[in-house]
This record gives structure tokens, C-alpha cells and sequence, in this order.
């Protein structure tokens, strides 16, 4: 039987709410520490920038830039398929609650199908995959594979976009880390067998370089 997913409980008015509608104004008047709870019942969802919460504070990140939005819909595309087939549920920048953090990977791979819910537990994911951001390196690379290693999801992809030569690598959690299981960098064929099986040729998930003086 699958385990009950993640269901926030609603927050009580008084010290740790105030009444009106959801708003990001709760940034500003709540002084105690966050919680994944906190920031799902008191912040209106939104399209815009992430919202997390990491040890009691509360993330806002922007949307990267086009080659990290490009490569994140399309490789969420064709993952969801390949997870489909093995009766997996893939979704792109879902909430995915670990104690009190809340985090918000680009790629989430589940047991259970996360329809109806908010946010589901991160016993439910069988894959959490980040891809690189500039300005948050270490944040892709080193800090949330530990955190997901930590919370004992199985497996970590990773795609780097790193000169817009695009490479992706798969972990697998081995005694409490992750260790490399398939890796390939554009213009070679990168093959996973667990927990799906799915091959690509990372060069494919770049789409053109825009033309030098049309960035504004």
C-alpha cells in the first residue's frame, strides 16, 4: 500500500499567523524560523520565482536563464515518458517536503502520483534531478545532492550546462552518498537504466544561441 502523501495542515491565527489572504507579506511580519509548513499554508503559490525553505529561512530564487528553462522542458518531456512506462509519475519544479525544509528540484520523479496535492514527502521520490544554474553552483552540485542523499532518495541527476556544452550524470545512493552510475557530455549517447531506462544525446536539450546584441 502506498504511503499518505504530504498534506499541510492549516496554521492557526495568532503568533504564527494573521488573517487575510495569502501574500508574500508574511516575509516581512513572521520573525520566527520557517518551515515547510509555515511557507505552504501562509505564501500564495506562484509562476515566478522559487520559493524554499533551508534550515529555517526562507530561499526566493528567480527563474535561471533560457538554456537552463530550455533544457529543464525538454528533458522534462521526454523523462516523463520514458517514466511513465515504469509506472513512475515525473513532474518539473514541484514542492517536495523533507522535515521542515521544502525544496523545489527541477526534475521529481515519484512512486505515487502527486495529483490533487500541494507538496509531497520526500519518501515518495525515487529521483531528484537539479540542473546547474550559474549563480548557484554549489547549490546544484554539492549542497542539495547532500541533502537528498541525507533524506535517502535513491537517485540524483544532474545536468550541466557549463559553455553550453550540456552533460548529464546520474548517482545512485550507495551507503549514504551518491555515486556516479552513467554520465555523457553532448555529442555522446547517455544511457540510464535505473530507475527508468531512458537514453539521449545531451546536445540535444540547447536549443540555438541567440544572436550577439539581442539580448536586451
Amino acid at each position: 500500500m502506498a504511503q499518505a502523501a504530504y498534506a499541510p495542515e492549516p496554521v492557526p491565527h495568532g503568533a504564527d499567523a494573521r488573517p487575510g489572504s495569502l501574500s508574500f507579506d508574511a516575509l516581512r511580519w513572521h520573525d520566527e524560523p520557517w518551515t515547510a509548513r509555515l511557507a505552504l499554508d501562509l505564501l500564495p503559490e506562484t509562476n515566478g520565482p522559487k520559493v524554499e525553505v533551508l534550515s529555517g529561512s526562507v530561499i526566493v530564487t528567480p527563474h535561471a536563464g533560457y538554456d537552463h528553462q530550455d533544457a529543464e522542458l525538454d528533458l522534462a518531456y521526454l523523462l516523463k515518458q520514458a517514466a511513465r512506462r515504469a509506472k513512475l509519475w515525473l513532474y518539473a519544479e514541484a514542492n517536495v517536503v523533507s522535515g521542515d525544509d521544502l525544496f523545489i528540484p527541477d526534475i521529481v520523479v515519484l512512486r505515487v502520483p502527486g495529483g490533487g496535492r500541494t507538496a509531497m514527502d520526500i519518501r515518495h521520490a525515487v529521483l531528484l534531478g537539479e540542473v546547474v544554474s550559474p549563480g548557484n553552483r554549489r547549490k546544484d552540485i554539492i549542497d542539495r545532492p547532500r541533502e537528498y542523499a541525507a533524506a535517502g532518495v535513491p537517485f540524483f541527476l544532474r545536468v550541466d550546462l557549463r559553455n553550453r556544452v550540456p552533460t548529464i550524470v546520474l548517482f545512485e545512493l550507495v551507503d549514504g552518498e551518491y555515486r556516479p552510475q552513467s554520465a555523457a557530455a553532448a555529442g555522446m549517447s547517455f544511457v540510464m537504466r535505473e530507475p527508468f531506462e531512458f537514453t539521449i544525446d545531451p546536445g540535444a536539450l540547447l536549443g540555438e544561441e541567440a544572436p550577439v546584441g539581442d539580448e536586451d
